[in-house]
């Protein structure tokens, strides 16, 4: 059957309305890995891209049990209360079967999803990080053309997941939980050193006290670690997500960040170098797609898969013939 054609002018001027239905099927429509349906979108986004970059970008990740998605929705509702209009999306290449995203937090965020002014949306489950990846930079964008001003980006996976997230926002966020300095022992350093600023949370009832002494304890652990940037120094503040205690704080500190930032051209520069990275890694992952649905290279696959399995020719060796078969002109097979 057909697929009746989309209508690219009349979805971009739904997006830029801000109409929620629209915003919905245009990411719907960046999500797909329909070969037409990806030069849809990239129209769609041509079409869109002088209406983005308006917005904060902030990246948030913690630890297991950091009450994370309550933080989310505590801030999400702090920055509507400041008039702003925010979008929370997920990084998470993993099953929904796995926990602990947004593809099954979302009910734990009622009153900000119940929010017309917000909008939430998990990222396609079962993907590869790097199409996962792929998909969020592209639906944060629509978001900014949409008129969501404070854009939260999320990862819930673990290892590069962390990094992806970091090299497509302004701010990365480290959330926490009331422990000593040690703790950080148990977070991988790579991960601390993307960190633009740590919220220990839970800061309320008997972990009030613990959760001083843990940002305190954090801050000293900071010390060991050289600054990302010359112009920012990380800060470790605490807040109850639950009582919505401190989100005020993480707020004014998320402004004097990008102001900081702006003010210096840091941030300016940042978000070039993302753009430059996410066109080489665009590069990276149309060639592999177009190497992976070459027939020529299809007929060659199994058996130097199975060479490589058995152990009779080098990874390496079979990755340059099958990129040096890729290249040859197809009259010459």
């Amino acid at each position: 059957m057909t697929q009746p054609s989309i209508d690219i002018e009349a979805l971009a001027r739904g997006v830029l309305a801000g109409e929620r239905r629209a915003l919905a099927r245009a990411i719907t429509l960046i999500e797909s890995s329909r070969p037409d349906h990806r030069e849809t979108a990239e129209a769609l986004m041509h079409r869109l891209l002088p209406h983005t970059g308006r917005s904060v970008r902030i990246g948030i990740t913690g630890v297991p049990g950091a009450g994370k998605s309550t933080f989310i929705e505590s801030f999400g509702l702090h920055v509507l209360a400041q008039g702003k209009r925010p979008a929370v999306l997920a990084v998470d290449p993993s099953s929904p079967r796995s926990g602990g995203s947004i593809l099954g937090d979302k009910t734990r965020m009622e009153d900000l999803s119940r929010d017309a002014r917000a909008f939430i949306r998990p990222s396609p489950s079962g993907c590869t990080l790097g199409g996962v990846a792929r998909r969020t930079r592209e639906a944060m964008l629509v978001c900014e053309a949409a008129g969501f001003d404070v854009i939260v980006v999320e990862t819930v996976g673990v290892g590069q997941s962390e990094t992806a997230v970091a090299d497509m926002v302004d701010m990365f966020l480290l959330v926490l939980v009331p422990g000593g300095g040690d703790e950080l022992q148990g977070i991988k350093k790579g991960i601390v050193e993307l960190a633009d600023a740590i919220v220990v949370n839970k800061a309320d009832g008997d972990l009030a006290a613990a959760a001083g002494r843990a940002a305190r304890d954090y801050q000293n652990a900071l010390h060991l670690l050289a600054p990302a940037s010359p112009h920012w120094t990380v800060p470790v503040l605490t807040c109850s997500a639950m009582e919505r205690k401190g989100i005020d704080d993480v707020w004014r500190m998320v402004e004097t960040y990008r102001d900081t930032m702006d003010t210096a051209g840091a941030l300016g520069e940042r978000r070039a170098r993302q753009a430059h990275a996410w066109m080489w890694n665009e590069v990276s992952e149309t060639l592999l797609q177009a190497l992976r649905d070459d027939p020529r290279i299809e007929k060659l696959l199994p058996d130097m898969e199975r060479a490589v399995v058995d152990g009779r020719l080098a990874p390496g060796s079979a990755a340059r013939q099958l990129v040096e078969f890729f290249r040859r002109p197809l009259a010459t097979h």
